[in-house]
């Protein structure tokens, strides 16, 4: 059975692209979140096995996001997605229990490594 996975970005091609680069690689694509907030309702209607969550968002950001899905999931799987030059807030979001983390643009390989590794 596929692995269930939520994408979650405020730009829609960044979503696309991930969808893209996982659905291609067997894994089930659950939900998107634009943001934050949607992030943890999605999060708790889907309890999907992996959350791939954006950094800087509106409404909510990805580090407040994820420590709100840890409440709900203390094992919940997270891959912080960042730009580069965000080395800060990716140890934040280490810190704050985040998996690894994928660097954008995303170069498809790393995408699923990372995921792979996580999800053991």
């Amino acid at each position: 059975m596929a692995q269930k996975i939520l994408i979650v970005d405020d730009a829609a091609f960044m979503r696309m692209m991930i969808k893209d680069i996982l659905t291609k690689n067997g894994y089930e694509v659950v939900g998107e979140a634009a943001d934050g907030v949607q992030a943890v309702d999605k999060y708790k209607e889907f309890q999907p096995d992996l959350v791939t969550m954006d950094i800087t968002m509106p409404e909510m950001d990805g580090i407040t996001a994820l420590k709100e899905i840890k409440k709900i999931n203390p094992n919940a799987k997270v891959l912080m997605c960042s730009a580069m030059g965000q080395q800060a807030m990716v140890i934040d979001a280490i810190q704050a229990g985040a998996k690894d983390f994928i660097v954008k643009p995303f170069q498809a390989d790393r995408v699923i490594e990372a995921i792979s590794k996580t999800l053991g």
